[in-house]
């Protein structure tokens, strides 16, 4: 028999007390197993877009939506999908995710030109805001709070780590069988999951406040627009008057959003949480953690292929030490952070992915692993003690009767910090690539060096239909490349030690308390 968490289940602390250890320990794998499903998919396509651009003739622009269109889908519903999470039953939103999910990765399989293909990952995405917030709100309306940081530890080390699955996933499957295949994988998994998920119990908010509807349409329009600017930037230029019309239209719905929430009786979210040093701390240091974490896939992926010639599983694997350090570190969290401070472990952790970032300048074009896998081992240290704690400061901050929308906030964090991280390091790269390039490549002919300025592995294509000249060409182009992305990952670490600052005046120590003494704050409805 199938527990159920309901109002009569709960104390009037909102521990919930009905479920066995056996049946939390249940729905905590279900749950790490569903948030593994939604953030490989965001990933795991990339390693496919050279196979599908040649099987759909699909052009550069519709191979970035292939992938952008999930992203944007997925994070500018994420709090309104929350909301009705907690209103409605939180099981029934992430079954519901979990359908959508299903029949959205499964069409490309039978519709597979490019407007399709975009157009069904938008609606994975539909299908992932649903998932998202579900599957931590569940965890911390099942778990005491005793038991609570350890749960929830858990999962942000899963989910910190799940986008490696998704490459070790995609390169195991491209390397036997064709793009399709991946589709199949995640229509499979969705519906093997929808079945375990059905074995869990659901929790939902038993005030029955009304769901804020302009609230969750507004802040799903500003994110939607904001995220929009940002990912066109690297392609038009952040100064392209779409760019700056997007980001400054999304800033600007956000403000009504704020407004409209103070004045509102039951809220889609108490934006006032945002002066708590708790909550603050933890949406910050999740943006600026999944800002750093995803530039330095978007630069190092291309590294690894391109210089380093290594294949796309090869390239997952290179990529497993980032693993196990964001395990350890995440599944831990109750052990060391009640000792040291939510400030102390966030600002140390800043710190060391900005330090990892930083030796990444020591890269060559001839480096060996070795020399790519310190480096990396430095930045999963930092990120396994950023993941947990910040996640547990915004759902600790929250009512237990809100815990979706606290979810949903941790997850849109996330995804509008990726994508301000791919595009800051893909144009910062980009930019200084071009600018290395331009001098050394004047001998050639202008189609070659056209070409050649539009991207690394255009020049590498290029130069090989060149005979002798191409291997000036490619040598030319990586070291530019390189200069390149040492600026980049430069740009990366330097936002870090100004998140690190940030954290470590803002954010409360140990004694609950700041670095510098502030006015008391009201306690958020």
């Amino acid at each position: 028999m199938v527990d159920t968490l309901d109002e009569s289940s709960q104390d009037i602390d909102g521990e919930t007390t009905s479920l066995s250890p056996r049946r939390r320990t249940w729905l905590l794998a279900v749950a790490c197993a569903d948030v593994i499903l939604v953030i490989s998919s965001m990933v795991a396509l990339n390693a496919a877009l050279p196979d599908l651009a040649v099987e759909t003739s699909a052009t550069q622009t519709q191979l970035t939506w292939v992938i952008d269109g999930y992203t944007l889908a997925l994070a500018c519903l994420l709090l309104l999908a929350g909301a009705l999470g907690d209103r409605y039953g939180r099981r029934g939103a992430l079954l519901a995710g979990l359908a959508i999910f299903g029949v959205a990765s499964l069409a490309p399989v039978v519709w597979d030109s490019p407007t399709q293909i975009i157009a069904a990952r938008a609606v994975a995405g539909v299908g992932a805001a649903f998932i998202m917030p579900a599957t931590l709100s569940l965890l911390t309306a099942a778990f005491p709070k005793s038991e609570r940081n350890k749960a929830v530890g858990i999962w942000a080390g899963v989910a910190g780590s799940a986008a490696i699955v998704g490459f070790l996933g995609t390169g195991a499957l491209l390397h036997y069988f064709p793009w399709q295949s991946i589709f199949w994988a995640f229509g499979t998994a969705a519906v093997i999951l929808f079945c375990l998920t059905c074995t869990v119990g659901s929790s939902r908010d038993e005030t029955a406040a009304p769901v804020d509807w302009l609230g969750g349409g507004l802040i799903g329009a500003a994110i939607a627009v904001f995220v929009l600017g940002v990912i066109e930037a690297p392609h038009r230029g952040w100064t392209d008057p779409v760019v700056l019309a997007c980001l400054v239209a999304g800033l600007a719905i956000t403000v009504v959003f704020t407004r409209v929430q103070l004045r509102r009786a039951h809220p889609l979210l108490d934006v006032r949480l945002f002066r708590r040093p708790d909550f603050a701390t933890g949406a910050v240091g999740i943006t600026f953690l999944f800002f750093a974490n995803f530039g330095f896939f978007f630069v190092s992926m291309q590294y690894m292929q391109l210089v380093l010639g290594y294949s796309p599983l090869t390239t997952a694997f290179a990529l497993t030490p980032l693993v196990f350090p964001v395990l350890i570190l995440s599944t831990t969290v109750h052990l060391y952070l009640p000792r040291l401070g939510l400030r102390a472990v966030v600002t140390g952790g800043l710190l060391m992915l900005a330090v990892g970032l930083f030796c990444m300048r020591t890269l060559e074009t001839d480096s060996s692993y070795l020399s790519l896998a310190w480096p990396l081992l430095i930045m999963a240290s930092g990120i396994g003690l950023c993941t947990a704690p910040t996640t547990s400061a915004i759902m600790g901050a929250v009512p237990d009767a809100k815990q979706g929308v606290a979810s949903a906030v941790n997850d849109a964090t996330r995804e509008i910090g990726a994508a301000l991280g791919i595009a800051v390091a893909g144009s910062v790269l980009a930019a200084g690539y071009q600018h290395t390039l331009a001098p050394d490549v004047d001998a050639f002919p202008d189609q070659t060096r056209d070409a050649a300025s539009e991207s690394l592995a255009y020049a590498l294509s290029v130069a090989e239909q060149m005979g002798p000249a191409g291997e000036r060409l490619a040598d030319i182009a990586e070291t530019a490349f390189l200069h390149a992305m040492g600026q980049a990952v430069m740009v990366l670490s330097a936002v870090m030690v100004v998140a690190a600052v940030f954290v470590a005046v803002w954010s409360p120590g140990r004694d609950g308390r700041q670095s510098r003494p502030i006015r008391k704050l009201t306690s958020p409805r």
